[in-house]
């Protein structure tokens, strides 16, 4: 326990007593590479660590200060995104990425099915049990993922988003009107832009749409919230927006 925080290797939940309906999550809240793996370094410089490959820039400090807003637990990843990726199903072959936005990943490379075990088990499985954990903790759990998202790919087009949410078309009860609120207080939003709102196995898949819990993904802009001011000035925008929205729903 530390500052309220429940830490282990692969994950910190907090405030898993709140007795809001949100649970909010966040998959790649960290860059983190443990000891254990390669030595701690996956073969690429410190720029490169630091980029949206990575992780999700910002997006961790936005969890924890909205899920204060809400009165809701939080659970976030504690390993990088390029040691293996919580946000994709074990069977996907981006599971463990060799190559991302233009950067080769040698660690990566060099893995096998017997390392691509190992930090299943001592990463990827951890942090999934205790988001379910999280999620089974209250009878109408509502699930809202927070994730970043860089302002323009090397080689791409600019990206005009403020912020862009997210959901299946299996699941619609929630993302539709998520965006009208957004887009009510002129904001610039993606309808599932800049990604698609749906991918099988995903975080989303497993914990919210298995199991009919409503749902969102939110992706903010990683220039908006790289720094403590822009967290809780969009923690502060999006809590009453989702409140909103859960109640206006009668789910």
């Amino acid at each position: 326990m530390r500052d309220g925080i429940m830490t282990e290797q692969a994950y910190h939940t907090e405030g898993a007593d709140r007795p809001s309906r949100w649970l909010v999550t966040c998959d790649h809240a960290t860059n983190r590479v443990p000891d254990w793996v390669n030595g701690g370094d996956l073969g690429i410089g410190a720029d490169d660590m630091a980029r949206h490959i990575a992780f999700d820039v910002g997006a961790a400090g936005l969890t924890r200060r909205l899920a204060r807003l809400l009165d809701a637990p939080a659970v976030l990843s504690d390993f990088s995104r390029l040691v293996i990726d919580p946000n994709r199903g074990e069977d996907d072959p981006t599971l463990l990425m060799r190559l991302y936005d233009g950067t080769v990943i040698p660690a990566n490379r060099r893995a096998d099915a017997a390392e691509r075990e190992r930090r299943l088990d001592r990463l990827y499985r951890p942090y999934h049990d205790a988001l379910a954990r999280l999620a089974a903790a209250h009878p109408a759990r509502a699930i809202c993922a927070v994730h970043s998202f860089t302002p323009q790919l090397r080689g791409r087009p600019p990206r005009p988003w403020l912020v862009g949410i997210l959901y299946s078309h299996r699941d619609e009860r929630l993302g539709p009107a998520l965006i009208r609120a957004c887009r009510d207080r002129g904001w610039v939003t993606g309808d599932n832009q800049p990604y698609s709102g749906h991918l099988d196995g995903d975080s989303i898949d497993r914990h919210a749409l298995a199991h009919g819990r409503p749902n969102v993904l939110i992706e903010v802009r990683n220039d908006l919230i790289r720094d403590e001011a822009g967290q809780q000035e969009w923690a502060e925008r999006l809590a009453p927006v989702l409140k909103g929205v859960l109640t206006d729903s009668g789910l």
